[in-house]
């Protein structure tokens, strides 16, 4: 596995590079987005193999976001993870309903974090990425 694309939603500096180290490490190349917008522009373009959406963004959110990746012909197969503080039953039900491939929570616990990006990119294991 690994050397798979991988396009990071997060308006959070630190949140986002956190992910993009962790994530290196393991071999993924990575695209960064600070807003929706910004990687609605990206995921057509470049192809990533997988997204992680930050739920709260400036301007559009990432349900937003999301609904507009699957509008698309060329982004629609592209899985999608919940990258989100919003850890709540309720706020993670209203997520996985909008139609995210899965939900990656803030802070990140390193072994789910790695597990669950290897898993949607379709990746048996749970660590070995």
């Amino acid at each position: 596995m690994a050397n798979e694309l991988i396009l990071i939603v997060e308006d959070n500096e630190k949140n986002r590079r956190l992910a993009r180290d962790i994530l290196q490490v393991k071999g993924y190349r990575i695209l960064e987005a600070e807003t929706a917008e910004i990687g609605l522009e990206l995921a057509p373009k470049e192809k990533p193999d997988l997204v992680l959406m930050d739920i709260q963004l400036p301007g559009m959110n990432g349900i937003q976001a999301l609904k507009k990746l699957r509008a698309d012909e060329a982004t629609r197969a592209i899985p999608v993870l919940a990258f989100t503080a919003s850890v709540m039953p309720q706020d993670r039900r209203e997520i996985m309903e909008a139609g995210f491939d899965g939900f990656l929570a803030k802070p990140i616990n390193l072994k789910e974090f790695i597990a669950s990006v290897a898993k949607a990119l379709g990746g048996a294991s749970g660590g070995d990425a």
